[in-house]
């Protein structure tokens, strides 16, 4: 019975030569799939839609369009290098050839004229060594996974019993994550005052999970009870952000992670007021640690926003007015910007995670089933998820006859849905689109220049861009408005990365017109 030919490894062969190609897909296809590409720009295509399927790379020096060293600059560019070994194939063998290939990343070197023995073994070692290592990689990938996923579980079993105690909706802890998450973003936009990093966000964000642990020590009376607290009452409850933080500063473990300490300064101090009136220890400004600052922020603002057993929930409106005029206490001016220039997307983000909330219970399934693949590793995980993805965008491109493109800034290279580029006339994947004329018969050169000088003009806060033009479909002109969004890097300074996006042909009427598959 023949084997599956969905697990035989698949191999990149590059070289201009025809002849050099069938030499090697004659060598190594019976054990191989083999892939092959005319030049480099074509393998940089193909590695940018299959990376996660290619298992190796054999690769020319001297070829058109790309040559084989900026093949391998874009591999490193894109870190596909650490997950593909190349080997070079030339008949340069001089010894500045060989270091500068191995500089950039090759794995091994093979001469032409070709000896089949010689290459058969080379690469069989190659795949050997790098599935060794990956199923290294795997282990430690897995170990960390399991350990975060018990961790993130851990806080969320942990805030939940404090909400459920609270008679909370459950929200709480969501919002307040993802208000935390935003703000922190626009605070980082705004100043560098607070060297917050990338992986500070996803820190505070986790660990504001915990900001009210302390109330487990509540009795329900006084968290539950629907009327004005007294003012002994009141004291009561005050006293949860200190017993929040003993509970985390009493771990008997773990007081040296990240996460612990930024738990301890959140449940201790995001009472705490700019002005220096918030309990328990009345710090005075920045004196109040920025992560406490802002889940004060983001704890307030959803308290307002959300319905309570002593209070009906205002509009975001009117939550956004009373902390801007003062009447919740004093904040931090940097945070108040902030706040006022996310308002947008704060109302979207809340109104997409009540929705999800909703869904709880079927997320909650969907994602153990994705969690119960014991036979996959972690990066197998995700390299599966991702392969998913991309073959459901592909497949719902198609069957909605959607015009979709995603273009890449390193390498510059614009890839379009099956169905698009059959539409427009044009291959899938176009290098260089900004100056490419065969891109000019479909849309014009101004077009594209002032489609992609908005696009470079975004930030990752306010990535999208709307534009109308006329676009040439196999010979018929149409007015067609275009819908991009600019992709950024997480970065501490983002970089704009490239683009995704679609076209939808306008009807005479103005009217976004509706494409019908052939059969209806």
């Amino acid at each position: 019975m023949g084997e599956n030919r969905n697990w035989i490894q698949k191999i990149l062969i590059v070289d201009d030569s025809e002849m050099n190609r069938d030499i090697l897909t004659h060598m190594l296809g019976e054990e191989y799939e083999i892939i092959e590409a005319e030049d480099g720009g074509e393998a940089v295509a193909i590695l940018r839609q299959r990376s996660t399927e290619i298992s190796l790379v054999l690769l020319d020096i001297v070829m058109p369009v790309m040559d084989g060293y900026e093949v391998l600059t874009v591999m490193n560019r894109n870190r596909w290098i650490e997950d593909i070994p190349v080997i070079m194939i030339s008949s340069e063998n001089s010894s500045v050839h060989i270091q500068r290939a191995y500089e950039l990343g090759v794995t091994d070197f093979i001469t032409r004229p070709f000896d089949s023995a010689v290459v058969r073994r080379r690469v069989a070692n190659i795949l050997l060594l790098y599935a060794k290592q990956k199923n290294l990689v795997d282990l430690v990938s897995d170990q960390i996974y399991e350990k975060q996923k018990n961790s993130s579980l851990m806080i969320a079993i942990l805030s939940h019993i404090v909400e459920f105690r609270n008679g909370e909706s459950g929200l709480h802890v969501l919002h307040v994550q993802a208000l935390t998450e935003i703000l922190l973003k626009y605070l980082v936009q705004r100043t560098d005052r607070y060297k917050i990093s990338g992986r500070d966000i996803a820190l505070i964000s986790n660990a504001s999970a915990l900001h009210d642990i302390g109330k487990i020590s509540i009795s329900d009376e006084i968290l539950n009870k629907p009327g004005r607290l007294t003012k002994e009452e009141f004291e009561i409850m005050k006293t949860h952000s200190l017993v929040g933080a003993s509970m985390i500063r009493e771990l008997p473990i773990y007081q040296e992670e990240l996460l612990v300490k930024t738990a301890y300064e959140i449940c201790r101090w995001h009472h705490e007021r700019y002005d220096g009136k918030g309990y328990p220890d009345g710090l005075k400004g920045d004196q109040i640690p920025i992560s406490a600052q802002i889940v004060s922020l983001a704890d307030v603002y959803d308290a307002l926003t959300s319905e309570r057993v002593y209070k009906k929930a205002y509009t975001h409106e009117t939550a956004m007015e009373m902390i801007l005029n003062g009447e919740c206490g004093t904040f931090n001016p940097l945070l108040l910007n902030c706040l006022k220039d996310a308002a947008d997307e704060i109302k979207r983000e809340l109104k997409v995670n009540s929705i999800n909330f909703n869904n709880e219970r079927q997320l909650k399934s969907i994602m153990n089933e994705m969690l119960g693949y014991k036979e996959l590793s972690a990066s197998k995980r995700t390299l599966h998820l991702l392969e998913n993805e991309r073959t459901k965008n592909e497949f719902f491109a198609e069957i909605s006859k959607e015009i979709r493109f995603e273009y890449t800034v390193d390498p510059s290279l614009v890839t379009f849905s099956r169905y698009g580029a059959e539409r427009l006339g044009l291959k899938e994947t176009i290098m260089e689109p900004k100056e490419n004329e065969e891109l000019w018969s479909a849309i014009s050169r101004e077009d594209i220049h002032i489609l992609a000088g908005r696009l470079e003009k975004t930030s990752f806060l306010d990535p999208v861009v709307e534009y109308e033009c006329d676009v040439n479909y196999r010979g018929k002109t149409c007015r067609t408005q275009i819908i991009a969004r600019a992709m950024w890097t997480e970065d501490e300074t983002p970089k704009y990365e490239g683009t995704i996006g679609k076209l939808i042909p306008v009807g005479e009427n103005g009217e976004i017109k509706i494409q019908k598959r052939e059969n209806e």
